[in-house]
C-alpha cells in the first residue's frame, strides 16, 4: 500500500465542532474541481500514489502544472473535456473538523446534478471567475441555492492571479454579487467573500502574500469555524418528524411482541415519552422506546436512523409519518410547489400522470396548473408560461391520488420536498419544494 502525504487526520476526540457538508457551485470553468483538489492537496489529505497519478496524467496531457482537478473529475469524459458532469463526493479532515464535499457540475446541461449535490448541503461555495464576474450560470446556481435554503453561502472569487490580485476587481464583483443576493432569500449575515487562486493556492489553505489588502480568513479557516449548530437552529422551530420506512416484526421467540417503526429522524429531537401523532391517520400515542444500531437511547437527533416503539398498538405502515402531536405537518392531496424541471427529453405536461415520491411515501400525481416560470436572468422574476423545459424553475399546483404529509420546505427540507418520476421511462423529471403560504 502506498504511503500517505503526511496525512493530517486528528483523532475524533480532538475535534470540537460538528462535521460540515458543503457543495461547490458556479459556472463551468470557474475552478470548482481545482479548488477541491487544492483543499485536499494543501490539507495533506491525499495519498502519494494519487499525487503521482495526477502528476503523470497532467504531464501526459501536456500541462505545465499539476492539474489538481483530476482528483475529483474521475469520469473519462470529464477528464477529456475538462468539465464536471456528475456530482463527485470527497471526504477529508483537519485537526478541527471533518468535511464532506459535493463537487457539482457547472455546465447548464447538468444543472439537475447540481440540485442533487446542493440539496443536503449546509454551506455552498459559489465560485466566480475574477475575469468575467457574475454570469448567467452564477445567477442560476445562486438562485437554486437560495430556493434550496442552503443556510450559508461563501463566494470564492477565483483566478485572482489572472487579474493581478486586484482589490478593485474583488470589490467590484463583491458589490455586484451583494446586489444580486439582496434580491434573493439569502439569510443576512450568512454571506462571505474570499479572494482566492485555486491553481496557485492563494487564500485557500495558506494566506496569500500577494493579497495583503485582504484581512479576512482563508477559505479553509472559514470552513473550519462556521457554526453548523447555528445553521441547524434556523430550522429548529419545527416539531419532530420521522417518516416511516419499514415496519419491523421479528416473529422470534425472544421478541414475540416486538413491533418497531424504522426511519430517519427528519427534524427536532425524538424523545422517549414524547406525545406523537401518526399521520395521515391522526392517531396519537407516546414513544415507548427508541432503538438504534448501538442499542436503546432516550433521545435521537435529526439525521439519526432509529426504530421507534409506540406505547399503543397503532396501524402504522411504510409512508406514514410519526410527528410531534403539538406541531403536526399538513396532510393534503392538493400541493403547491416550486418545480425544478430536470428532464432534457420532455417538457412538463399538464394533467399527465406522474409518480410523486415524498420522503418514504409514493403516490400518483398530476400538475394541474403552472402559475409562472422564474426568469433566471432577472433573478427569479415571474413570467407567464405554459410548460417547463430542462433547467426551468416554476411554481405549480399538483393534485395527488392520496394525501401526503408535508411541511413548507422553508421549515423542513425532508418533509417539504419531493421528486416527480415519469411513469413510462422511470426517470426523475423534476424536484419539488412545497409552498404552504
Amino acid at each position: 500500500m502506498a504511503g500517505a502525504v503526511e496525512l493530517d487526520v486528528a483523532a475524533p476526540a480532538q475535534r470540537t465542532v460538528a462535521p460540515l457538508h458543503f457543495a461547490t457551485v458556479g459556472s463551468v470553468d470557474d475552478g470548482k474541481s481545482t479548488l477541491i483538489g487544492r483543499l485536499l492537496h494543501d490539507s495533506k489529505s491525499i495519498f502519494e500514489d494519487q499525487l503521482e497519478h495526477i502528476e503523470a496524467v497532467s504531464k501526459r496531457r501536456g500541462s505545465d502544472y499539476v492539474d489538481l482537478a483530476l482528483l475529483t473529475d474521475g469520469l473519462r469524459a470529464e477528464r477529456e473535456q475538462g468539465i464536471t458532469i456528475d456530482v463527485a463526493y470527497r471526504y477529508f479532515s483537519t485537526p478541527h473538523r471533518e468535511f464532506v464535499i459535493a463537487d457539482c457540475p457547472g455546465h447548464v446541461q447538468y444543472t439537475r446534478n447540481m440540485i442533487t449535490g446542493v440539496s443536503n448541503a449546509e454551506l455552498a461555495i459559489v465560485l466566480v471567475d475574477a475575469r468575467y464576474g457574475v454570469v448567467e450560470q452564477t445567477r442560476r446556481h445562486t438562485l437554486l441555492a437560495s430556493l434550496l435554503r442552503v443556510p450559508e453561502l461563501v463566494v470564492a472569487i477565483n483566478k485572482m492571479d489572472l487579474v493581478e490580485y486586484s482589490e478593485a476587481r474583488f470589490n467590484e464583483i463583491r458589490d455586484e454579487f451583494e446586489a444580486m443576493a439582496g434580491l434573493l432569500d439569502t439569510p443576512p449575515g450568512h454571506l462571505t467573500f474570499v479572494p482566492i487562486s485555486a491553481l496557485s493556492g492563494d487564500n485557500v489553505v495558506e494566506r496569500s502574500t500577494a493579497m495583503s489588502w485582504y484581512e479576512g480568513p482563508t477559505l479553509l479557516q472559514h470552513l473550519e469555524t462556521v457554526d453548523v449548530a447555528a445553521l441547524a437552529d434556523q430550522a429548529a422551530n419545527v416539531g419532530v418528524r420521522v417518516p416511516v420506512q419499514y415496519v419491523i416484526r421479528p416473529h422470534r421467540a425472544d421478541y414475540p411482541d416486538y413491533r418497531g417503526y424504522a426511519g430517519t429522524v427528519a427534524a427536532a429531537e425524538l424523545r422517549v415519552g414524547a406525545e406523537v401523532a401518526v399521520l395521515p391517520s391522526g392517531v396519537t400515542t407516546r414513544v415507548a422506546g427508541i432503538d438504534t444500531a448501538d442499542g436503546p437511547v432516550e433521545v435521537a437527533q435529526p439525521g439519526q436512523a432509529v426504530t421507534v416503539l409506540l406505547a399503543d398498538d397503532v396501524d402504522v405502515s411504510r409512508g406514514d409519518t410519526i410527528a410531534a402531536a403539538d406541531d403536526q405537518p399538513i396532510t393534503q392531496r392538493d400541493v403547491v410547489a416550486t418545480l425544478a424541471w430536470m428532464d432534457a427529453s420532455a417538457e412538463l405536461a399538464l394533467r399527465r400522470p406522474y409518480t410523486l415520491k415524498q420522503a418514504t411515501r409514493t403516490v400518483r400525481a398530476m400538475v394541474t396548473d403552472l402559475h409562472y416560470r422564474l426568469d433566471v436572468e432577472r433573478l427569479g422574476e415571474p413570467q407567464k408560461a405554459d410548460t417547463l423545459a430542462a433547467n426551468d424553475i416554476g411554481l405549480a399546483s399538483l393534485r395527488l391520488t392520496e394525501p401526503v404529509v408535508v411541511d413548507d420546505y422553508r421549515r423542513n427540507r425532508v418533509t417539504g420536498s419531493f421528486v416527480l418520476i415519469d411513469e413510462v421511462t422511470n426517470q426523475t423529471v423534476a424536484a419539488g419544494l412545497v409552498r404552504l403560504d
